[in-house]
């Protein structure tokens, strides 16, 4: 791992979440090479040095449209809240947010607020944005 890799102290001591969803059970069914590649980024915060790695896949199969309950998603907004959280990885924004239409921009802004606040890192495939 080069130091471009490493992250503060402060932020590895905290928990890293891995958080897992797909939209419906037609695609928790059927695409079982997205779900290993979503538990695999479970690897990918041990690399980074996460000692304490938490899976939310509670939403698996449900809809970030607002007509459905998301509890893990609750859940994570929570544990980001309360500090305890120091990355989420993800294997694309859009399975945290939703789609771009999905989520309230007041939602989304407050959800940057915390991040920001609580010194979070946020990782998908397409890199990591502090």
């Amino acid at each position: 791992m080069s130091s471009a890799d490493l992250l503060p102290a402060a932020v590895l001591r905290r928990k890293a979440v891995v958080y897992v969803r797909q939209s419906s059970q037609t695609q928790v069914q059927v695409n079982l090479e997205s779900q290993r590649r979503q538990y695999d980024l479970v690897e990918e915060a041990r690399r980074r040095g996460f000692q304490q790695v938490e899976v939310i896949d509670d939403d698996l199969g449900r809809s970030a449209s607002g007509m459905v309950a998301r509890p893990g998603f609750d859940r994570l907004v929570a544990w980001l809240c309360a500090g305890e959280v120091g990355a989420v990885l993800c294997f694309d924004a859009s399975r945290l947010t939703g789609a771009e239409t999905a989520i309230r921009p007041a939602r989304r802004a407050a959800l940057a607020r915390v991040c920001r606040k609580r010194s979070l890192i946020f990782a998908s495939r397409l890199g990591a944005v502090s």
